[in-house]
């Protein structure tokens, strides 16, 4: 068994590559080998979101505070609040985040295929980020 305390795993910005705005993420497991679902625990600040993105095998949020915004190719944005879980299908194109007034945390949970659990894209313009409100 491995134990991991709160703060003993230092937080990093987001790379530049990945997000649009200020991004914090908070490592919370990434077990070696055969295992391999990883989660990290992500802040993002007002007007901060991801870059379009798949997932080999899936990903599940677990939005822990605020509220934020996720849309996936081709659909309606859909605004997410603390409390809510979020299952993006393997394969499915889309970007999450914060809103553009409030920040937003979750934890992502996904496996990795062949050693690779992201698979980054173009980022998100301002256009797509505020121009497709609405909820589903």
């Amino acid at each position: 068994m491995e134990l991991k305390r709160v703060g003993s795993q230092p937080s990093m910005q987001g790379p530049e590559e990945w997000f649009t705005g200020t991004v914090r993420i908070d490592p919370l497991n990434a077990p070696p080998p055969p295992a391999r679902v990883s989660c990290a625990s992500i802040t993002f600040e007002p007007g901060a979101r991801s870059a379009w993105h798949t997932h080999p095998l899936g990903q599940t949020l677990l939005v822990t505070a605020g509220c934020g915004w996720t849309q996936c190719e081709g659909e309606t944005r859909v605004e997410i609040r603390a409390g809510d879980v979020i299952w993006c299908p393997p394969g499915h194109k889309h970007w999450h985040g914060a809103t553009s007034t409030t920040s937003m945390t979750h934890i992502a949970i996904q496996e990795a295929l062949d050693g690779k659990n992201v698979n980054w894209l173009e980022k998100v313009t301002d256009e797509q980020y505020l121009g497709s409100g609405g909820q589903k």
